[in-house]
């Protein structure tokens, strides 16, 4: 028997959409990020970008791509321009939220005694190295009292190789009337173990800077989130 068109469009069994596995996936994402990051994200998105009609959507990705808000503004440029939605204002943006928190930062090392600082310190530092891609060599020279006199960038070079002058490092010390100083420098990848170069190296600055009476008293490696000290593992 032949039936009617309403008797077969009852008997079929319409399947409701089910969500995809991405859009899954986006929400569960979505859902473990920081709120306050993500907030925060939009409001700049919102003030460098007012034309930009999804900030909300830009602010997801960026925090997909690295995880979280300092982790964006700490972002090598070419890694921020791969995210779909950033252009040169966001990027601007970007650049003078991440120099006015390493700046913030440093002011918390103003008037104290660097050294009994070291949560303070290894913050600084990270946002000052940690997701650079190239290593630096920086030296922080303090006072006869441990505080900070300067933090300077000494030599920038490849992915896993920095070179330094004692020498240098020693004549500078002397213009700034430093009477210690701290080593740093980062390891791209992410991994903060000391080479045999590092530990030489260490030990060749030390012995210069011994005889004018200045002493290094730590060598700090920057990782990923990670940092190494040569003075607590007894590497000085």
């Amino acid at each position: 028997m032949t039936r009617s068109a309403s008797q077969t469009a009852s008997a079929i069994q319409i399947p409701r959409p089910q969500p995809t596995r991405a859009l899954n996936d986006r929400s569960e994402s979505r859902e473990a990020m920081p709120q306050d990051d993500r907030e925060s994200l939009i409001r700049l998105i919102r003030l460098a970008m007012p034309r930009n009609e999804q900030p909300a959507i830009l602010a997801e990705n960026l925090l997909e791509r690295f995880g979280s808000f300092p982790s964006v503004l700490a972002a090598p440029t070419q890694a921020l321009r791969s995210v779909m939605g950033v252009g040169p204002h966001m990027l601007s943006a970007l650049k003078v939220f991440r120099e006015a928190a390493v700046r913030l930062q440093r002011a918390s090392l103003e008037d104290c005694e660097v050294l009994l600082h070291r949560d303070q310190l290894h913050i600084y530092l990270a946002a000052v190295l940690a997701r650079e891609v190239i290593e630096q060599f920086h030296i922080l020279f303090l006072d006869g009292e441990g505080r900070l006199i300067a933090d300077e960038s000494q030599a920038r070079g490849t992915v896993n190789h920095t070179p330094v002058y004692p020498r240098e490092v020693v004549r500078r010390a002397l213009e700034l009337e430093a009477t210690a100083l701290i080593l740093v420098h980062n390891h791209p990848s992410g991994d903060p173990t000391p080479s045999r170069d590092d530990v030489e190296m260490t030990k060749q600055v030390a012995a210069a800077a011994s005889v004018f009476g200045i002493v290094v008293r730590d060598h700090i490696i920057v990782g990923n989130g990670k940092w190494l000290s040569f003075a607590d593992t007894n590497r000085m």
